[in-house]
């Protein structure tokens, strides 16, 4: 019995001192965390390199350190951005002041310099003149009438709800509905043209949203082509094409008319290929003063309207307005971001030579 109890009070003992060391184990654990991890490598390469941005890390630097949560104020350890550390900041920096007063503008608008080729348009359809008139042999339906210049015999042809292909071809896409309707012309300079009765477009039958915008696949409500036609064969209207000369392509929308009284034509684009190269027409304002100068016209009114002497070569973009000379553009471009003429922003200058006129192939 003696024995039995000592041996009680050894066990006894024993878990009390085991007791004693557990508690003693969570309390150094809670006390004795692993240190943070240490900072990483002094960065000693030029502040600029980090300046730009790094699209792709780089596989040869080191992992950057692992981290561990602490519940002690010790602060955290970088993270890392795609393996690269960041620099340290800059140190402040004096920099001196302007010498003429207050810092300079901000960069001035961009100078695109361009020599200009004057492109011979041998058939050429006057935006602002497409009109549309009621056929009077069909009541409800309208008809596409327009002024244009040839310099060569040429063919039109009006196509209703079409798009642009390859080559200066296009693609009808309601033939089933609008046969395209062609007329062939002589040379001649302010033509009128008119679609022939029974080939108009009834409004009525088309939703507006048809009317009024190009479809997501560029189809157009009103395509029209204008193509030049040196030889016979072409004038009569044959599917032999010239490749060597000159078509224009008009595409437009119709718009109500604000009083109400009817759909009137908008252009929204002109496409102009010559020798088998596709140009989109943008107007650019005074050019043609430019180009009169440039061919020995008179010089009355061309000149900068800056300096009232040097000749115009510096457009205004976007507003197109070709109205300064390129010194005056160089100095302008730093004391104003607003065009002369129409006061709007200036977003590019760019600067067109004009040369000779392209030699007839």
């Amino acid at each position: 019995m003696g024995n039995t109890g000592s041996i009680n009070r050894r066990q006894h003992h024993h878990q009390h001192h085991n007791h004693h060391i557990s508690h003693h184990h969570r309390h150094s654990n809670r006390h004795h965390r692993p240190p943070p991890p240490p900072p990483p490598p002094q960065v000693t390469t030029s502040q600029y390199v980090f300046a730009a941005p790094s699209q792709y890390p780089n596989p040869n630097l080191p992992p950057p350190p692992p981290y561990y949560p602490h519940h002690h104020h010790h602060h955290p350890p970088p993270q890392s951005h795609h393996g690269y550390y960041p620099s340290p900041p800059a140190p402040p920096q004096n920099y001196p002041r302007y010498p003429y007063g207050p810092l300079p503008p901000p960069p001035a608008p961009y100078v695109e310099h361009q020599k200009a080729v004057t492109i011979r348009n041998d058939v050429n359809v006057k935006k602002e003149t497409i009109r549309i008139e009621e056929d009077e042999e069909n009541p409800g339906s309208f008809l596409v009438a327009f002024t244009f210049d040839a310099t060569v015999r040429c063919s039109i042809t009006v196509v209703f709800f079409a798009k642009e292909s390859e080559d200066c071809n296009l693609v009808a896409t309601r033939e089933d509905v609008f046969k395209p309707a062609t007329m062939s012309f002589e040379q001649g300079l302010g033509q009128k043209f008119k679609q022939p009765c029974g080939t108009g477009i009834d409004f009525s039958k088309f939703d507006e949203a048809q009317l009024k915008k190009a479809s997501d696949e560029g189809v157009y409500p009103l395509v029209l082509k204008a193509e030049a036609c040196p030889s016979a064969a072409a004038a009569e209207g044959s599917e032999a094409s010239n490749k060597n000369g000159n078509s224009q392509i008009t595409l437009a929308i119709f718009d109500w008319k604000e009083k109400g009284d009817g759909y009137h034509a908008r252009v929204m684009k002109q496409i102009l290929w010559v020798s088998n190269t596709r140009y989109e027409l943008q107007e650019i304002y005074g050019i043609e003063n430019s180009v009169e100068v440039e061919s020995g016209g008179d010089e009355s009114g061309k000149e900068c309207v800056i300096c009232l002497s040097e000749p115009r070569d510096t457009t205004v973009l976007p507003c197109r307005h070709m109205c300064m000379c390129s010194g005056c553009a160089k100095v302008l471009q730093f004391q104003t971001t607003k065009c002369p003429i129409c006061r709007q922003p200036v977003e590019r200058l760019l600067e067109i030579k004009v040369n000779d006129v392209v030699p007839e192939s």
